[in-house]
């Protein structure tokens, strides 16, 4: 057909006539339509060149009843969208124009939660304050010493934390609750009391500096002992950390799992970390002096005890080699090489 043709025939969109170049329905309608008025792009265009333009009464009657439906509810999906756009639109230009004190509650109620609020407040600053002149009045006393924590010396206000930092001054023990523990799998013995012997050795792991540190190595250690070792609990019966602190272990009174053959007649003295190239730090060797003292004190070790390195007792384990641990007790009162 020519395009002088097409020059009596009128657009299907806007029912003008088509003089030039016009875009034919290749479906069963044989309508034609302005290139302007089909509302494609030059890419679709280019498509529909190469494959045929159906108009959109011809698409609908090829498409299945179902495709027709779901376009007909998209259509009034994307109605029920503009309306909604348009109201959310107008809201947000009404809220504008008077804010509120609180957006979410109408206008009086949130100036009454306000104030009410304000309220509050001040009565909480006046009764603190009241409480605060009540207890300087009445000074609190120290419940320090009960327990299995004996530091009657220390004031309440005294800076542990910072001492053991700076230099292991202070015995602080840390709980078994404390470093989170697990309960042991089952009952263990009790030692013979005072023992004869107190067991240095390395626990082979990470040095630690502070309490969050050192309590991860031994909880991670206690892991170590009864999952993968099989043991009833974590092996030693105190831990010295670099953060100048003494973890509680199996305690005083409870049998250990350090050294076999030993265990009944001695207490173990672990310390966190690996020290054959590297000396225990001053504040370890601090706390040690005043572990020994109060083991002492309170009967747990005999006043003639001997101080051994573990590689001593057993030098062909391996895991047991610290020399520069070893090496920092060697003019200690108490130390000995001898079995």
């Amino acid at each position: 057909m020519s395009s002088n043709e097409y020059t009596l025939r009128s657009c299907l969109k806007c029912g003008d006539f088509i003089k030039k170049s016009p875009l034919k329905c290749v479906g069963i309608c044989d309508r034609v339509c302005h290139v302007r008025c089909s509302g494609l792009s030059e890419q679709q265009l280019d498509n529909v060149r190469n494959s045929g333009w159906r108009c959109d009464r011809c698409i609908e009657q090829s498409q299945p009843e179902h495709m027709l439906k779901l376009q007909q509810w998209l259509r009034q999906h994307e109605k029920r969208l503009e309306a909604l756009e348009a109201g959310l639109n107008s809201k947000l230009n009404s809220s504008c124009e008077a804010p509120a004190l609180c957006p979410f509650l109408p206008h009086s109620i949130s100036r009454k939660a306000i104030i009410i609020t304000g309220i509050l407040l001040g009565l909480t600053i006046i009764m603190g304050a009241l409480l605060a002149v009540i207890l300087g009045k009445t000074p609190l006393k120290s419940k320090l010493g009960d327990g299995e924590d004996t530091r009657q010396s220390i004031p309440i206000n005294s800076p542990i934390d910072e001492v053991n930092i700076g230099g292991g001054l202070v015995l602080r023990y840390v709980p078994r609750a404390v470093w989170l523990a697990q309960p042991p799998q089952k009952e263990l013995p009790s030692l013979s009391l005072p023992v004869p012997m107190v067991i240095l050795l390395p626990t082979n792991s990470e040095n630690c500096s502070t309490q969050a540190q050192c309590v991860f190595k031994v909880r991670f250690l206690q892991t170590f002992n009864i999952e993968s070792e099989r043991r009833d609990d974590i092996s030693f019966n105190f831990l010295i950390g670099g953060d100048g602190n003494v973890y509680i272990g199996r305690g005083w009174d409870l049998v250990g799992a350090h050294l076999n053959g030993y265990n009944t007649r001695s207490v173990s003295f672990a310390y966190i970390g690996t020290f054959q190239h590297q000396a225990p730090s001053p504040k370890q060797l601090n706390v040690t002096r005043l572990l020994l003292e109060d083991g002492v004190n309170r009967g747990k070790i005999a006043p003639n005890y001997k101080l051994v390195g573990a590689s001593t007792l057993e030098p062909t384990i391996t895991q047991y080699n610290a020399d520069r641990l070893y090496q920092s007790f060697s003019n200690w009162t108490h130390w000995t090489t001898v079995n």
